[in-house]
């Protein structure tokens, strides 16, 4: 007889927890960076509102820059990520197991090469021979190697100084790289404090996507989280499009950076979200090809190996 109840206690109890199949997680690790779309849904607490219902937490990870991201994307740390168009190629590259799920509408002003206001350096093909200051696996590394290949240079005319962004900027105002490929907000930042001149952005030369990405072990594990987070990206993108001044306002206080510096950014930045297609899929393999080609990354890369299940089966 004790058998029996004990039974049907354990079948009642499993009967109690609706909300949140076997397959999903309890707990969704976001990686974010500053200019993303996720700081302002953490500031929002918006995904905390959605999960709560569900008994989901959800754990956020502020990364400098998308490759540094991805690499805590690739050893499990991270369940979803917002990065450029460059790191996820690299990514991939090192055989990480990855899923696109989403991207931004293409922001080609929000990165650009600057160089400080007294260089005599006006133009991208005056880089020859000179030090540039970036990210090695960051978006803006695509936009270095379009722009040289635009001014008739390579990849090999120039001396890349590979630094995280704090790093770059104190190496750059010191006059220790000649040039700086950079992204918002820190674009905007020094262009307005140090007076940095522009001397090219992605503009007709790269379309420069945040691109938003899973572990495929996530995405096909907890689909349904996967696809709320999808969601509230695009919700809350609409949302920042059209309040740009409390956005500003939002960012400001959530980086600590100064409210003219988004204001900068925000008038260059889309934050629409939509799901991945085979276009797009097709501009990253263009990427992919550009960086193997000049042996920026090892051997070649089948982007659409990417392809989330979700996208896969439409």
């Amino acid at each position: 007889m004790k058998k029996i109840f004990t039974s049907s206690l354990v079948v009642t109890s499993l009967l109690l927890i609706p909300t949140l199949s076997f397959a999903e997680q309890s707990v969704v690790t976001i990686g974010y960076q500053k200019a993303s779309l996720f700081t302002i849904i953490k500031s929002q607490h918006t995904l905390e509102k959605k999960f709560a219902s569900q008994g989901v937490t959800v754990r956020w990870v502020e990364f400098p820059a998308g490759p540094q991201l991805l690499e805590g994307l690739n050893i499990g740390s991270v369940d979803i990520g917002a990065t450029g168009d460059a790191p996820p190629i690299f990514a991939q590259a090192a055989k990480a197991d990855l899923v696109y799920l989403a991207h931004s509408v293409a922001n080609p002003k929000n990165e650009a090469i600057v160089v400080p206001a007294n260089s005599p350096i006006h133009s991208v093909a005056e880089l020859k021979g000179k030090r540039v200051a970036l990210n090695k696996g960051s978006d803006v590394n695509y936009l270095l190697v379009a722009a040289l290949q635009h001014a008739g240079l390579s990849y090999k005319d120039i001396q890349p100084v590979y630094l995280p962004p704090a790093d770059a900027r104190a190496a750059f105002q010191k006059g220790a790289v000649d040039a700086w490929a950079i992204w918002d907000p820190y674009y905007a930042e020094v262009s307005q404090v140090t007076h940095a001149r522009t001397i090219t952005t992605a503009e007709g030369l790269v379309p420069h996507y945040s691109f938003f990405l899973s572990s495929r072990k996530f995405a096909e594990g907890s689909p349904k989280l996967a696809l709320e987070v999808v969601n509230t990206l695009k919700e809350s993108g609409q949302w920042a499009n059209n309040h740009k001044e409390e956005t500003a306002q939002l960012l400001s206080t959530a980086t600590g950076l100064s409210i003219d510096y988004w204001h900068t950014t925000l008038a260059r930045l889309d934050y629409t979200t939509e799901r991945m297609t085979p276009e797009v899929f097709a501009q990253q393999q263009t990427l992919a090809d550009a960086f193997s080609k000049i042996h920026l990354i090892p051997g070649q890369v089948q982007v659409n190996r990417a392809t989330w299940s979700q996208d896969a089966s439409q």
